[in-house]
């Protein structure tokens, strides 16, 4: 009981946490994952981006550079005034400003006394990985490093131009750059994770939250047919999962009914069990005396009275048995199976009945078998052929038939059982060996196939339809001998076949 409580304690927080979408851990996870994802695409395109921005900032200053030394080209002797000089320096935001032309460097610009150089960059050439990692050396370089650049000038001007020049308001500028690149990024990243969000949560998660959410509530009580799915009309995987969950817990809910009637019908056949058993030794006790008679009919009829009545006295004793869910062990031994057929027809109808027996086992042949759980299983698959053969005789119908054959195939016996009867009904084709579904009459509980089948499956073995028409029906009883490590069934009547 305790335990009870405590599932239905954590049932119950858990399903108080999936109708709080942000903090499901599904919902909140996906969230994460999107803003992650799209700043993961957003830094891959914010690196080169930046480089790129540093390289048009270089060449701007080179462009303005190049204006600059125009002015002194304009002049016969390139020279101008201290004051112009210092103008075009300023404007050109450089310290000094050189040309390569025929082969010859001059220096056009330049203070008078400019500062040292602490390093220089060539953009001639210069391929993409490059850019990216001098991009990354000026933003941690710092701020007051003079620099030297080496580019093409424009207009085929010269051969390439070279400026000297206080790195820092590159600096600023790009780090103001990537500052801007970022938020922008961010601003992105959250509205796109957003919508991304959005769309998955109403598409995705909130189905999957009632998928799991109906799961759990079905678990906590599966008899209220409320807790079953009602599925809805999508048509891809979400649909196709919500469409056999509702199958699934409809077969579940069908099966625990059908336990709980099993459950109440084992009640009531405990009861009974009781007091059949006691009229069943009233009845072998009269039986007794009945066979004291002196009589050649009574002597006749009699051994099979005894045996009907002590195979169902011993049936009463092991009923509870089945309730238990389990068959007793089969005892095995050799077991003649022609003698044993003729048992089974002397008691699957009765000899009022129109029906003709046709005994076609092999004298000699041995079945390693239980000889009590066999005649049950035989029993069982005869008397709903003489039962589907009686019915058809109330049409007018008097040439119907049984007929029993077998033979050994290795390690197996395989035994055929036989009728001419109309076949089974399709319901009971679809649910065959199944209780209280697999039955071809509406008054039938199908219970004889499948305990003809538990006990075949407790051999080893196992039992099939061969065929089922107007024509006829026919079952399979495939028994395996008891070895360490008998052979499959299938793989039996592959070796026979072969050996044939």
């Amino acid at each position: 009981m305790k335990a009870k409580v405590e599932r239905d304690e954590r049932a119950a927080g858990w399903l108080t946490r999936c109708n709080r979408p942000l903090r499901g851990s599904l919902s909140r996870r996906l969230l994460v994952l999107t803003i992650l994802f799209v700043m993961l695409a957003e830094v891959l395109i914010f690196v080169p981006s930046v480089a790129n921005f540093r390289l048009n900032w270089l060449e701007q200053r080179l462009a303005a550079a190049q204006i600059a030394s125009l002015a002194l080209e304009a002049r016969p002797d390139n020279m101008v005034s201290p004051a112009l000089r210092e103008e075009l320096l300023r404007n050109a935001q450089v310290y000094a400003v050189a040309l390569h032309r025929d082969d010859a460097r001059r220096l056009v610009l330049s203070e008078d006394m400019p500062p040292m150089v602490d390093t220089s960059f060539d953009l001639r050439g210069a391929m993409a990985l490059e850019l990216i990692m001098d991009a990354f050396e000026t933003v941690f370089a710092g701020d007051g490093r003079i620099i030297l650049v080496t580019g093409e000038p424009r207009f085929g001007a010269g051969e390439s131009i070279e400026i000297v020049f206080d790195e820092t308001p590159l600096r600023k500028a790009m780090l103001q750059y990537g500052k801007n690149i970022f938020l922008l990024s961010l601003v992105i990243s959250v509205i796109t994770a957003s919508l991304v969000y959005l769309v998955l949560h109403f598409v995705l998660v909130r189905p999957m939250r009632r998928l799991t959410g109906n799961m759990v509530a079905f678990r906590h009580n599966p008899e209220d047919a409320r807790r079953v799915i009602a599925p809805s009309t999508r048509a891809d995987e979400i649909g196709v999962a919500e469409r056999e969950l509702s199958l699934m817990q409809k077969e579940i809910r069908a099966t625990l009914t059908q336990k709980a009637h099993l459950a109440a019908l084992g009640a009531a056949v405990s009861k009974i069990n009781h007091d059949l058993r006691n009229i069943l030794a009233s009845a072998q006790l009269i039986s007794d005396r009945i066979g004291a008679i002196d009589d050649p009919t009574v002597q006749h009829l009699a051994p099979r009275l005894f045996a009907s009545i002590d195979r169902a006295i011993e049936l009463c004793s092991k009923s509870l048995r089945f309730g238990r869910a389990e068959e007793p062990a089969p005892r095995r031994r050799q077991v003649e199976l022609a003698a044993l057929a003729d048992e089974v027809a002397e008691a699957a109808w009765s000899e009022s009945d129109p029906i003709r027996w046709k005994n076609d086992v092999p004298a000699g042949l041995l079945v390693d078998a239980d000889p009590d759980q066999l005649f049950r299983i035989l029993l069982n698959l005869a008397r709903n052929a003489a039962q589907a053969l009686t019915e058809q005789a109330g049409t007018g119908r008097t040439d119907g038939e049984i007929g029993l054959s077998a033979l050994r195939a290795g390690d197996h016996v395989h035994i055929d059982i036989w009728d001419n009867g109309p076949g089974l009904p399709p319901r009971a084709r679809e649910h065959l060996f199944e209780p209280f579904a697999g039955s071809g009459r509406a008054d039938g509980t199908g219970l004889g196939l499948a305990i003809a089948a538990e006990l075949t499956r407790a051999h080893g073995g196992h039992i099939e339809l061969l065929r089922s028409d107007a024509s006829g029906t026919l079952f399979r009883i495939c028994i395996p001998d008891d070895a360490d490590t008998p052979l499959d069934c299938g793989e039996a009547e592959r070796l026979a076949g072969q050996s044939a």
